[in-house]
């Protein structure tokens, strides 16, 4: 070893290696974006924040970790196909879909628009334990396990792509709770952990040694399904992940440097960039010979902070012009005060997603209003509360804060279900009470349900009743009813098995309208809209 002493503080030595031992460390920079939900709007500024991280930083991969659709007027109106413009104009490296790319699922033709999009994409789609192969929209689109050079938007267990002379391992997971959040369809969701697993040994046998996971798991989000902390300690060789679901604001990365039984293991970096485009993440990790972290930086890059791109502000202008369009068109109807939408996240005592609201009741009872003129058996309507978005504002309604309401596109879907089934979905809805669960429901005028939340799950419904010739009449076990809901819940969304066990006995089908657009006719049908909360949900415990 040659040592060579320079001008430096006392007691400081540089060491200087031979050429034949001296290795310079290998940096990677990774620039990465999460659950833009439709937010079109903030990729002006997105792509002026990339452009000064650049210049600063030097190039790097840019990865996005899924949930691009869902959540504005401009993907109700463009079905991501405004947002994957501008990805395509930054130059996303890769891309893994998240829960709420599979929103769109139509049981008939499956998923068109996802199609639409990763057929418009410039950049790869990575899933390692996601299946397209039952879908035959997905089939042209379908690539190998691994691939050194990727097809835009082709479907890949993982990729390699090359950084800075280096070869980097990329490959995609997806969340299983998509099964019952959302509708995969023909799209089917393996175990992530082992699907991570098959993918750190095949990028090895390739000779690839430093490896990124770009997830939609969630950072710590509900460990039955898989979080990014449980994949860095349960799967050794993955150097980077890079996340999203969970809308997590990772202000540095965090680094993983122990297994599940609190052993040492080699250092897994996690980073995530909040949601909404609010920011654009950077990762710096620095890689030994071998292939270990030995150290990591970075920082969020707030959106706000930067002027917005000219030329990205002149891409979006006509998708801003067409929405505004959309959004502020009236339905006709005044609301003389504001419809709210409560939840506990935003410290409301009573939510959406726990108790009976005059929002959902409205819902439901428009549900109702529909399903009866396609089958006037119809007895009630159930909306699923984690289907309800937003609130309506006090004055003129639009045809926007509707859909802002219920932005998912979802159709009416009729059902014929046994008193037993019924009883089985009001437990599985109010297992949760009174914590927040998406699958409490909201239910139509003439039904009662009275529960108990001091109750074991699974023995909570005191009593259930619908009204039957102007009464209130107890649901008998053995008779078969027509019931409304909605086709994601009809399907088993939001875990309501015991609608999924109808929906695949074909005792479900979709009859009509969209949600928004039942809330808007039966909004007009009314006229005067005064909608209270009147005791159609009690919980016993509760009082």
């Amino acid at each position: 070893m040659l040592v060579s002493r320079t001008a430096l503080p006392a007691g400081v030595v540089l060491l200087a290696l031979a050429p034949a031992a001296l290795a310079a460390p290998f940096t990677l920079t990774i620039y990465h974006t999460n659950d833009l939900h439709g937010r079109t709007d903030q990729y002006p500024q997105l792509v002026s924040a990339l452009e000064q991280a650049r210049s600063e930083y030097g190039e790097g991969l840019l990865l996005d970790a899924g949930d691009i659709f869902s959540g504005t007027l401009y993907f109700n109106a463009f079905k991501g196909l405004d947002a994957v413009e501008f990805m395509n104009a930054m130059g996303v490296d890769a891309f893994v879909p998240g829960n709420h790319e599979f929103d769109l699922n139509d049981p008939e033709n499956g998923h068109q628009a996802l199609a639409a999009l990763f057929e418009a994409a410039e950049f790869p789609i990575l899933g390692a334990n996601l299946n397209f192969t039952g879908a035959p929209e997905f089939s042209e689109l379908l690539g190998e396990s691994i691939s050194a050079e990727p097809q835009p938007g082709h479907l890949y267990d993982g990729v390699i792509l090359e950084q800075g002379g280096e070869r980097i391992g990329v490959f995609g997971l997806s969340t299983q709770s998509s099964e019952s959040v959302s509708s995969p369809g023909n799209v089917t969701i393996g175990d992530y952990r082992a699907a991570a697993e098959a993918m750190v040994e095949a990028f090895e046998t390739q000779g690839v040694n430093k490896v990124v996971a770009l997830t939609h798991l969630g950072y710590d989000s509900d460990p039955a399904v898989g979080n990014d902390r449980l994949l860095a300690q349960h799967v050794e060789g993955i150097d980077v992940i890079i996340g999203g679901h969970s809308h997590t604001r990772l202000e540095s990365p965090v680094t993983v440097a122990e297994n599940d039984r609190g052993e040492v293991k080699a250092p897994t970096v996690i980073g995530q960039a909040n949601e909404y485009g609010q920011y654009l993440g950077v990762m710096q990790v620095t890689f030994d010979d071998d292939g270990v972290v030995t150290e990591a930086s970075g920082e969020l890059l707030a959106a706000e902070d930067f002027e917005p791109d000219p030329d990205a502000d002149a891409m979006l202008a006509p998708y801003t012009a067409q929405i505004e369009e959309l959004r502020d068109a009236e339905v006709g109807v005044t609301l003389d005060e504001t419809l709210p939408n409560p939840r506990h996240g935003n410290g409301d005592e009573q939510s959406v997603r726990a108790n009976e609201t005059a929002l959902g009741n409205l819902i439901a009872d428009g549900q109702l209003a529909a399903a009866r003129r396609v089958n006037p058996e119809t007895v009630l309507a159930l909306q699923n509360g984690g289907g309800v978005r937003e609130p309506i504002p006090q004055g003129p309604v639009t045809v926007g804060e509707l859909i802002a309401v219920q932005p998912f596109g979802n159709r009416l879907t009729l059902m014929d279900l046994t008193g037993a089934e019924l009883l089985d979905t009001f437990e599985i809805a109010l297992a949760g009470a009174p914590e927040e669960s998406g699958a409490f429901l909201q239910i139509s005028q003439g039904t009662e349900v009275v529960y108990d939340s001091s109750e074991p799950a699974g023995e909570r419904v005191v009593s259930l009743k619908v009204t039957e010739n102007g009464a209130l009449t107890d649901i008998d076990p053995a008779r078969t009813y027509v019931v409304a809901t909605n086709n994601f819940t009809a399907a088993g969304g939001d875990s309501h098995t015991a609608l999924e066990g109808a929906h695949e006995d074909d005792r479900s089908h979709i009859v009509g309208n969209t949600d928004w657009e039942m809330l808007r006719d039966y909004l007009v049908e009314q006229g005067e809209i005064a909608p209270r909360v009147e005791g159609r949900i009690v919980d016993v415990a509760g009082e």
